[in-house]
């Protein structure tokens, strides 16, 4: 049980989520387990189309059949991509914009942390592959879309622990040192929120926001982390509980009135960098780390 989400509610404003997303398009990545699944089930409940984008079919039709039985909602699709397959991702969001008409919402939460140092088809480390250029080119690919729909939103999943990481413009695959994955994790998420901020800068009618969404009991993280999940298990939150904000920013009228581009916890706007912290990187830096990121998803990209 998490006693700082059960405060942190007291002070929530209920209406916020009473609201019918009957209209409104979303799309969840890693929406089998988890928060994903639990985001996907609010989001279904009140009336809105879901695009589950799951890796396993299995999980993804099992998860949609459990979700379509509890909420008596049939507009859930499910589509199967592995975001660590960098090509496959840009060919996804391409097929995504021409066969529909409207994305309201792209909730990016889909993550892994690798235990070891692997690459893609296409020699792109993993954890970097689908945690920061998966992350990228789907949103990126899906902008055009995403800006001819009403109140459009981006929401990126990001975690606590990059609160102790910097950005990193060099040794973006991880070639150089030791590999540990729950640092190299970290340091991803802090990259989430350094593209989620300059995204809200130069895409000012889309709400951009990433979340930390607490220390929450799923399957990801009794996999990446075992010890830390058995030593944790009683006061981890549960996967509704750590959508709760994800939920939030996606469907409440509330959150669209926040700066575009912030870093939320519980509904709050919160600091990205911790009281007196060195993990503050200039804009140069920031717009470096964007330069990069172009002229590396440009090289994957179909002509």
């Amino acid at each position: 049980m998490d006693f700082a989400f059960l405060s942190a509610a007291k002070r929530f404003v209920e209406k916020d989520l009473e609201t019918s997303m009957a209209g409104r398009v979303f799309m969840i990545t890693g929406a089998n387990s988890g928060i994903g699944r639990a985001t996907a089930m609010a989001i279904a409940k009140r009336g809105g189309t879901v695009h589950m984008v799951c890796r396993n079919k299995d999980k993804a039709e099992e998860a949609r059949a459990d979700i379509v039985k509890e909420s008596g909602n049939k507009e859930i699709y499910v589509h199967i991509l592995d975001l660590s397959e960098t090509r496959k991702v840009w060919e996804f969001a391409d097929a995504f914009k021409k066969k529909y008409k409207t994305l309201n919402v792209l909730i990016n939460n889909a993550g892994c942390i690798m235990r070891e140092r692997d690459v893609n088809s296409d020699g792109l480390e993993k954890s970097f592959a689908t945690n920061v250029m998966g992350v990228y080119l789907l949103t990126k690919g899906l902008i055009p879309l995403m800006e001819k729909s009403a109140d459009p939103r981006v929401i990126t999943v990001t975690s606590g622990g990059m609160l102790v990481q910097k950005l990193r413009t060099g040794n973006l695959q991880t070639e150089i040192g030791r590999y540990d994955g729950t640092m190299v994790y970290a340091q991803h998420k802090r990259q989430q929120v350094v593209m989620t901020e300059q995204w809200a800068k130069t895409h000012s009618n889309i709400h951009f926001s990433v979340m930390h969404p607490g220390w929450v009991d799923t399957p990801a993280v009794a996999n990446a982390m075992p010890d830390f999940h058995q030593s944790m298990r009683d006061s981890l939150r549960t996967p509704e509980q750590g959508a709760d904000t994800v939920v939030w920013l996606a469907i409440s009228e509330s959150a669209a009135t926040k700066p575009s581009g912030s870093f939320f916890q519980d509904r709050r706007v919160v600091s990205a960098h911790l009281p007196l912290a060195w993990t503050h990187s200039s804009q140069l830096e920031q717009q470096q780390f964007m330069s990069l990121m172009e002229d590396l998803a440009k090289t994957f990209q179909p002509h």
